[in-house]
């Protein structure tokens, strides 16, 4: 089978082992210039299917270091969603101290809600004022609807 082979191409093995044929023996061997063996290599890339290619593998490369770097800054926490509340606060009379309902409620606490220290006193008629008191809330742990305005439904003495 080796025999097949020109001088030139079994001049390109690696020397080893191998038994040479007597015809081959009888041959002078010829070295390969620069230029057979340049061809050589060309023929061997070309024929080569399953072959290193330098520049897809720096492409994959780059492109999984963007991917990393991407996924490092997506790792920022998600922000906080809040909302700003004002409520307004209508007593049934004109008897009513604002003032002390404006601390009783400021004085409720709850795990994502921060009352706001100052409240305003509009008039609405015949003397009476309303309360205009704000609030912020993280949605996600308070409901207004849910929790805050019951709250302040159930102290209807005031």
């Amino acid at each position: 089978m080796i025999s097949k082979f020109s001088p030139t191409v079994q001049a390109m093995w690696p020397a080893a082992d191998l038994p040479m044929p007597a015809s081959a023996a009888a041959t002078p061997q010829a070295k390969p210039t620069p230029k057979a063996a340049a061809a050589a290599e060309a023929d061997v890339d070309e024929d080569d299917l399953f072959g290193g290619d330098d520049d897809a593998d720096e492409a994959a490369a780059a492109l999984a270091k963007k991917k990393a770097a991407t996924t490092e800054k997506k790792k920022k926490p998600a922000p906080i969603a809040k909302s700003i509340v004002l409520i307004e606060v209508k007593p049934l009379d004109d008897e009513t101290n604002l003032d002390n309902l404006a601390a009783k409620i400021i004085a409720i606490e709850k795990d994502g809600l921060t009352w706001k220290t100052e409240y305003k006193k509009e008039p609405i008629a015949f003397g009476i004022f309303k309360l205009i008191i704000g609030f912020v809330v993280e949605d996600i742990k308070v409901s207004v609807d849910n929790d805050i305005i019951p709250m302040l439904e159930e102290w209807e003495d005031q």
